[in-house]
């Protein structure tokens, strides 16, 4: 069973590149990514990365961001 943590904070992001944690990101309710790790962030968006040449660009004020746990 897995458990989402909703991540929100400059602190949360930092702790996702520094553990080079997986995370999922919703967009009007919808996944829209799934499985990248956050690579750089700033006060308007998110940069995270799924593969080698696969960068996507989220608005932290548009989309909600997901750690997910595993127990």
């Amino acid at each position: 069973m897995a458990i989402n943590r909703r991540l929100g904070s400059d602190r949360d992001f930092e702790e996702m590149i520094e553990k080079q944690l997986r995370i999922r990101v919703f967009q009007n309710n919808q996944i829209i990514d799934a499985g990248s790790v956050v690579v750089r962030f700033d006060d308007n968006v998110i940069v995270t990365q799924s593969g080698i040449g696969d960068i996507s660009y989220h608005s932290r004020q548009d989309c909600e961001f997901y750690e997910l746990k595993r127990r």
